[in-house]
């Protein structure tokens, strides 16, 4: 797909969103997660965050914009102080639901962003910029990256299924399971999440499953040598297959969990070692056909 059509495209979205957003554009806005931040900026519209909360730390010009709380935990008089026109939260949770009923009464909006595909995070970028007056810079911006993803699932969808598992966090192991953008993200690499049957984004598994899902390789939050290497050893020595192979990979976690523009950028990068570990495997098969 051309560049101009994707243009084209995202004017038609950006004319449809004008229509849902409603009101003028919005000028002092609370981020309560760290992907709206990045979605904010990538937008165009950086200079309108008037507050986040502590993890958000991207681009480097978010670090100093003042912080209502942690998202799980959000100050009303911290966001009222900052006098927003509209409050930005992930998803409703208990900070959210506490604080609707002090922003209704300030007529302040408190809208959702909240990603399930890949292809949503360009979408929201494109929101952002109509909530804020930003199209010119959203659109081209979100051009670029529906073009990135739509490349990768030319490239890689369609190739030979890999199957992965994402470890969150040892002891106690956490993976990633039914989570949406994640999981699209995997099917355009043409990867499979052994997890995937959990519904719940995220799930406590045993060693014990792990081994007995086999996956081909295992995806780390790390970019660290020695981290990575560390956790080769230790599933190396529970007897995972993909550790002994050094079917490792690890990529920096905020910009795999953060469901903003960097995970496009991530998605390239796990996209082109999946396909290593692909070729690897499929080399290993041809050996192993050659010496029967």
């Amino acid at each position: 797909m051309s560049m101009r059509v994707l243009l084209a495209i995202s004017a038609l979205l950006a004319a449809r969103l004008a229509l849902a957003a409603g009101g003028p554009p919005y000028e002092r806005a609370i981020a309560l997660a760290p992907h709206i931040t990045e979605l904010i900026f990538a937008a165009g519209a950086g200079k309108h965050v008037a507050g986040t909360v502590l993890r958000s730390d991207f681009p480097p010009q978010a670090r100093s914009i003042p912080r209502v709380g942690d998202g799980l935990s959000v100050s009303a008089e911290a966001v009222l102080a900052l006098d927003p026109d509209i409050v930005l939260a992930w998803r409703a949770n208990n900070a959210t639901r506490q604080l609707a009923p002090t922003l209704e009464q300030a007529h302040i909006r408190l809208d959702y962003s909240a990603p399930r595909s890949l292809d949503d995070i360009p979408a929201q970028i494109l929101r952002m910029g109509m909530l804020f007056g930003t199209t010119a810079a959203a659109a081209p911006a979100a051009a670029a990256l529906a073009q990135n993803i739509a490349a990768l699932r030319q490239r890689y969808a369609q190739r030979t299924p890999v199957s992965v598992v994402i470890e969150i966090s040892e002891p106690p192991l956490y993976v990633i399971a039914g989570d949406p953008v994640l999981e699209d993200m995997l099917r355009s690499c043409g990867a499979t999440n052994i997890f995937s049957d959990i519904s719940m984004p995220a799930a406590q598994a045993s060693r014990e499953s792990v081994l007995l899902r086999g996956p081909d390789a295992l995806i780390v939050p790390f970019q660290d040598e020695a981290a990575v290497a560390s956790v080769r050893r230790r599933w190396s020595e529970a007897g995972l297959p993909a550790a002994r192979a050094g079917h490792v990979i690890g990529l920096d976690p905020d910009s795999l969990f953060r469901p903003g523009p960097r995970l496009v950028d991530t998605a390239g990068q796990l996209c082109a070692r999946i396909d290593q570990i692909r070729q690897a495997l499929s080399r290993r098969t041809s050996q192993a056909h050659a010496l029967k």
